[in-house]
């Protein structure tokens, strides 16, 4: 899949994301693994946060997420995607 973000490190340890994604979830006050998981399947909703950026910000978060966090909504990811 091509990449169409520059992604940097942030805030959550281990995640890289586009500084535009850090920029949102700053301004929405995400600042733990927990609550950006929480959100996940909500991300569309976020001003500036497109499909294609919340596809991003899901699959970083997938491989990122200890197992039993890699839910979103009310689905667990597959154990391939982590």
């Amino acid at each position: 899949m091509p990449r169409f973000y520059d992604t940097c490190a942030g805030p959550i340890r281990g995640l890289y994301l586009p500084s535009v994604a850090w920029g949102i979830l700053q301004q929405e006050e995400i600042q733990t693994l927990e609550q950006l998981v929480d959100i996940a399947d909500r991300l569309e909703q976020f001003d500036g946060i497109e499909p294609r950026m919340a596809e991003v910000i899901r699959e970083a978060l997938a491989r990122v997420a200890p197992p039993e966090e890699q839910m979103i909504g009310e689905m667990q990811l597959a154990p391939w995607c982590a």
